[in-house]
């Protein structure tokens, strides 16, 4: 696939950042890089070898790819971050607020290895080496690093893993296990579907007005409604003020928080959408893994 890349659509206020190596080109985070601890990307669709609607970095073997293809694609990913796609450990996403605790014997499930385990949408590890790896295509992506403990977690947040507060459990895990504190994360709120494009029922609605405010009411914080009526029982729902909101009442601190502005929906051709596809898409993957220097 062949694109020109409107840079400043994308670079905004040093949110997200294009890095470019050879044909594949991926988004990371400065705030992330800064803490000196961490490696992460997060894909494009640009630089790999699938073809057609999956052309042409599609990291899912179950969209209709070719594994060799996808094999590739990985293989790529791997190179850009150092690593062998044996030290990958991915999710086995299923819309809920499960987080696991990854380890060194964990290393290259559900890429060389069968998983293990089932119903997992968050990962955290505090071993250096291992590639936290999550799959997206209009769900947030929520980057976790703890440059204090030297920990990191890595989870994928769709509107019912926003609604279950995903965010906040990964948090709570990172404290639990590692013994993380909030105000010491640096956190990122990753490219997914805005609130211009995401339309969600009544039913949906309903779910973010009693799960964010004891009052029933969304409301605004800083002017930015989560919620916004189109009529017909339909709403606009804001997944990155939602995620932002989860990080805050985690306790994680405003100016620790990056938040993109870059929206699949809107970007179907440098990202895959679910929703502008209508289904005819692959997968964007999110990875991040604590530097081996830091042991």
């Amino acid at each position: 696939m062949q694109m020109r890349i409107n840079r400043k659509a994308v670079e905004t206020e040093d949110r997200v950042q294009i890095s470019q190596s050879g044909e594949l080109v991926y988004l990371r985070f400065p705030a992330l890089s800064e803490t000196g601890i961490a490696e992460h990307l997060f894909s494009t669709r640009l630089g790999g070898v699938s073809e057609g609607y999956l052309g042409s970095m599609n990291l899912s073997y179950t969209r209709g790819d070719k594994k060799e293809n996808v094999d590739e694609n990985f293989r790529r990913i791997a190179d850009i971050l150092g690593k062998d796609v044996a030290d990958f450990v991915c999710t086995d996403q299923t819309h809920t607020a499960n987080v696991r605790r990854i380890t060194w014997a964990d290393r290259g499930k559900g890429i060389v290895r069968e998983r293990d385990y089932q119903d997992v949408d968050g990962m955290i590890t505090n071993e250096p080496g291992i590639v936290l790896s999550a799959f997206f295509a209009d769900c947030v992506p929520l980057f976790f690093v703890d440059p204090v403990r030297k920990a990191i977690g890595l989870s994928h947040s769709g509107w019912k893993g926003t609604v279950g507060k995903i965010g906040k459990v990964t948090v709570e895990a990172m404290g639990k296990q590692f013994g993380s504190r909030p105000e010491d994360l640096v956190a990122a709120i990753g490219p997914s579907i805005c609130g211009d494009c995401y339309e969600v029922g009544e039913d949906v609605a309903e779910q973010f007005r009693t799960a964010f405010t004891e009052s029933g009411k969304t409301g605004e914080e800083n002017g930015r409604p989560l919620l916004k009526k189109k009529g017909g029982g339909k709403y606009l729902l804001d997944l990155w003020e939602a995620n932002r909101r989860v990080f805050r009442e985690a306790g994680i601190l405003s100016e620790h928080i990056s938040m993109t502005d870059l929206c699949t929906c809107c970007n179907p051709e440098f990202l895959f959408s679910h929703r502008a596809s209508q289904g005819k898409r692959g997968n964007l993957g999110a990875f991040l893994m604590l530097k081996e220097s830091v042991i």
